[in-house]
């Protein structure tokens, strides 16, 4: 939620005269984004890229390594990063909102843009961090899900894209040292949000996802019991850009001998309003568990399972790779994680397979946490027609034309339409591209016709 700081200053948002064209607008900068607008880039059409937050990469940038190649996410990620900077096709704005998308007719959509101020200038900026150094305040890292600090003067990671840091207003004490110590003056407190209006013919919604809220699951203990992390925090304590140099357990910065995973949280389960399989729970915490026996050895990890889902190319094999490391599988739902006075956590949970309630003890226990839509703000947006999702929330396609939307001109991919693995939202969002190059085409093909030829039956 945006403070009364933040809601103050976006309410003086200053309007920009004219209308900005483009061929195609591509909301979401995650992987899918990304690979959305190089192809239509490629195909020589003009883009522009939108993401909400100060740098695009989304979710795929956080993670160690893929499953289950085991290649590593950013090595992946980083070069689409720097192609979408730097592609004359496509321009970028991050830190921008979609405030309003209003259409006007066949391949005519008129998108509202609301640019936030980053209180820094980009053109000054050469990403030095001097601001972040002597910046006194730290806050939470998002990018690290909490696990470490980071300043109110800050750039969010270090290959970030662009590389440009950004003043979280909110809690900024104005003290001014930053201003005082940037080598290049880009330090601008007066800086004020701009609103700009585009003129676009097609658009691709690639938002991603969220992860389930852990606290909800009261009885899991998130946010109460130090050592019961989410499966993401997890993710960054075994990546190469870790906040620590192993992996080491919240409550007393030790390492684990003994991990437990619980699968399903927040997915299959019907008591959260989430019936579905996530697809990727199972598959990211074998892969996570592989991971983690390479940095600790000597390590037990034990995976709590309702069904193990392996169904991709590779994954039984992967999957068997892991129980041949020594991975511990039990079949049965956890129902409480209790905290011990050690700093260990308790799991109670139903053994199916024996048909008994049993307890185990370990040193850290991880909640692989389910895949939730995050479409409701861009849903909202759209007006003259009324975008069609699922029961949960995510974007209805049509299922013989995976990417194409129940409105003309807008398509979809990635997990915008349901959750899914990065291969298959790679694969989406190159057949998202495709199709609204297809469609671009068309709308130029209809404009080249004469309407005397097309009433004459073309003669």
């Amino acid at each position: 939620m945006r403070s009364n700081m933040s809601r103050r200053i976006l309410e003086k948002a200053e309007p920009t005269p004219g209308l900005l064209n483009y061929d195609a607008v591509v909301i979401g900068g995650g992987i899918a984004g990304m690979e959305a607008s190089l192809d239509l880039a490629e195909m020589g059409f003009k883009v522009l890229l939108v993401e909400r937050e100060p740098t695009i990469g989304g979710k795929m940038f956080l993670l160690s390594k893929v499953f289950p190649t085991l290649d590593c996410a950013s090595c992946i990620s980083t070069p689409k990063m720097a192609a979408v900077a730097h592609h004359p096709n496509i321009v970028l704005w991050t830190y921008s909102e979609i405030t309003r998308i209003d259409i006007k007719g066949k391949g005519d959509f008129e998108i509202t843009i609301l640019r936030k101020p980053r209180f820094v200038n980009e053109e000054l900026c050469t990403g030095c961090s001097t601001c972040e150094e002597v910046c006194p305040v730290v806050l939470p890292k998002e990018y690290d899900y909490g696990l470490r600090g980071r300043k109110a003067a800050y750039i969010p990671f270090d290959t970030a894209v662009p590389k440009k840091a950004v003043i979280d207003i909110d809690n900024c004490i104005f003290c001014g040292q930053c201003e005082r110590a940037c080598p290049a003056g880009a330090i601008d407190f007066m800086q004020r949000p701009r609103i700009y209006r585009v003129k676009a013919h097609a658009i691709i919604i690639t938002t991603g996802y969220r992860l389930f809220p852990a606290e909800r699951k009261e009885q899991y203990g998130y946010g109460k019991i130090p050592n019961v992390i989410t499966a993401m925090q997890m993710e960054r304590l075994l990546s190469p850009t870790r906040p620590f140099n192993s992996v080491l357990r919240p409550s007393d910065g030790k390492e684990p001998n003994s991990i437990g995973y619980v699968l399903c949280v927040g997915s299959r389960d019907r008591t959260v309003g989430n019936p579905r399989c996530s697809q990727v729970c199972c598959m990211y915490s074998i892969k996570q568990a592989q991971l983690i026996l390479g940095a600790l050895p000597l390590a037990d990890v034990t995976i709590y399972y309702m069904d193990i889902r392996a169904y991709g190319k590779g994954f039984e094999e992967f999957y068997q790779k892991a129980k041949a490391m020594g991975v511990k599988f039990v079949r049965g739902r956890v129902a409480k994680i209790e905290g011990l006075p050690n700093g260990n956590v308790r799991l109670i949970y139903e053994d199916i397979d024996e048909g008994r309630v049993k307890s185990a003890e370990h040193d850290l226990v991880v909640l692989s946490v389910g895949l939730l839509p995050s479409n409701d703000d861009i849903i909202s947006t759209i007006h003259g027609e009324k975008l069609a999702v699922d029961e949960l929330g995510f974007i209805r396609v049509d299922p013989s034309t995976p990417t194409q939307t129940n409105i003309e001109g807008i398509f979809a991919a990635g997990c915008a339409t349901g959750p899914k693995d990065i291969p298959d939202t790679i694969l989406e969002a190159a057949s998202a591209a495709a199709r609204c190059a297809a469609y671009l085409k068309s709308l130029r093909q209809e404009k080249a016709v004469p309407v005397e030829a097309v009433a004459n039956g073309g003669r």
